[in-house]
């Protein structure tokens, strides 16, 4: 049985109440680790530290580009255990081997890309009218950064806030989900490891009570978030009662659009990725799919049958195909909104019920699902699923699509296909998301900007936009003239 602590100040240390959690593995039901359950005491320690950290000569005496070498290392070293963090990330979210060790071989571009960024945050000088005075500015961290994640991808979503964070000169504390906990306990372990000093990575786990700690802590300067709207809402609410700030990266209701020109085999592709890749369990699944009428039967009946023929199993075999559902409280909400959505009037194409696996009869298994014989307005249309949930809707014009796909509260992502290259990028520029993706679906970079509009939240992360998020702008002014001004007038 592993046994993992809280990261503050360098060390690894227990809860103050010496209180533990256990952390489950899906597709097993078993305990396989128990984690230090942080209270609000321990996040006082962990913000003390990381304020600490933040004004000690150690991390703000570091050159921006020592600065930046530290994240170079770090992603060094993630480099050389990709194998191993992704088989621990498994164990806690039971997404597949495959793509999770994907992951953790591209996570360290972004300790690279934003490594190599550092020393390029650069001032300006201001040409006034007053040409006696010299005014330039100064790019400056925040603070202390909070960032909160969930359980669907925690090293990959940890990196999108803590590199332009650690880039920016800031320091950190990362309260990750205790659903899945342990993944980012290994890697941002490696803090010391790579050279940073004490107190400028640290680690939370724990449940609620450690998030609202966080939020509302005063040392904390920025709150990053990654998860649902309705938590999202609460914690802008929280820290914005104390003026703190907020970047947002909250859910989708992604439509995924295919027009009757489009490539269908591709199409087909890009569908099955949008929602039963890592299960639909992705804020960007494209969990409403739009088909034109013209092409509606033949690509439903094409979805429907490889739905029926995926693979679910150990997500470790190279041949699975789907994990198990991340949790019993997710499991259980797409149950509900599956069987809530079959009363109000939906028909079941394809499965709709849990599943069973001989292997693992404990396992937290879910059917894809696809259901269709309902409008946009229907609630498993509306609201986000988080697992593998498409809804099947049809369109006639190319501005019912874009009604249609606009027709939410959500904007983070969308997906268009068609080779009919003026009608892409019009109806790019027509949609209401922070990512149009043409021709392809879930893809992502680290040098892209990325994040929602609506209630999709705000703020960008990934690309040069994401480190202006951890900066502030010092003006300062220098008079080179030695004539004395009149006291009681503004110099303008």
């Amino acid at each position: 049985m592993k046994q993992y602590r809280l990261l503050i100040g360098g060390e690894q240390v227990d809860a103050a109440s010496g209180e533990t959690f256990d952390a489950v593995n899906p597709t097993t039901g078993e305990t396989w680790a128990t984690h230090a359950l942080a209270a609000a005491e321990d996040v006082d320690r962990a913000v003390r530290a990381a304020s600490h950290a933040f004004e000690s000569e150690a991390w703000r005496g570091l050159s921006p580009t020592r600065r930046g070498r530290l994240l170079l290392r770090l992603a060094d070293l993630i480099a050389e255990r990709a194998e191993e963090i992704a088989k621990v990330e498994v164990a806690d979210n039971g997404k597949l081997y495959k793509e999770m060790l994907a992951q953790l071989r591209v996570i360290p571009d972004w300790l690279y890309y934003f490594g190599g960024l550092a020393d390029k945050v650069e001032g300006r000088v201001i040409p006034l009218d007053r040409t006696s005075v010299l005014n330039y500015t100064l790019r400056e961290p925040l603070g202390v950064i909070g960032i909160i994640i969930p359980w669907n991808s925690p090293v990959l979503l940890t990196m999108y806030s803590l590199a332009p964070a650690l880039a920016a000169g800031n320091t950190v504390v990362v309260k990750p989900s205790e659903h899945a906990s342990a993944s980012v306990l290994e890697t941002l372990g490696l803090a010391a490891e790579a050279g940073f000093p004490p107190g400028v990575i640290n680690v939370v786990s724990g449940e609620s009570e450690a998030g609202e700690a966080l939020v509302e802590h005063p040392g904390v300067v920025k709150i990053s978030f990654t998860g649902s709207e309705k938590t999202g809402a609460r914690i802008a609410s929280r820290a914005g009662a104390r003026l703190g700030q907020v970047t947002l990266e909250l859910g989708g209701k992604s439509p995924n659009i295919v027009f009757p020109d489009a490539a269908l085999d591709a199409a087909e592709a890009g569908v099955l990725a949008g929602i039963f890749a890592a299960g639909g369990q992705s804020c960007v699944a494209g969990s409403r799919a739009l088909f034109h009428r013209e092409i509606y039967d033949e690509l439903l009946e094409r979805i429907r049958l490889r739905a029926g023929a995926v693979v679910l199993g150990n997500p470790m075999d190279e041949s699975t195909q789907m994990g198990p559902i991340a949790n019993i409280p997710q499991l259980a909400r797409v149950e509900e909104m599956v069987d809530a959505a079959r009363a109000g009037g939906a028909r079941i194409v394809a499965g709709g019920t849990r599943a069973a696996v001989e292997a693992f009869p404990q396992g937290l298994w879910y059917d894809p699902t696809i259901l269709d014989g309902i409008g946009n307005e229907a609630e498993i249309a509306q609201d986000e699923v988080f697992g593998p949930v498409l809804t099947v809707l049809p369109f006639e014009t190319e501005e019912e699509a874009i009604a249609i796909a606009n027709d939410t509260r959500f904007g983070l992502a969308s997906g268009v296909w068609t080779r009919d290259l003026k009608r892409a990028h019009r109806v790019a520029r027509a949609l209401k998301a922070g990512t149009v993706w043409l021709n392809t679906y879930r893809a992502i970079t680290f040098n892209s900007p990325f994040g929602g509009v609506k209630e999709s939240g705000f703020g960008r992360i990934n690309g040069a936009e994401a480190i202006e998020g951890y900066l502030q702008t010092k003006s300062v002014w220098c008079e080179l003239s030695d004539d004395v001004s009149d006291p009681f007038v503004m110099k303008v």
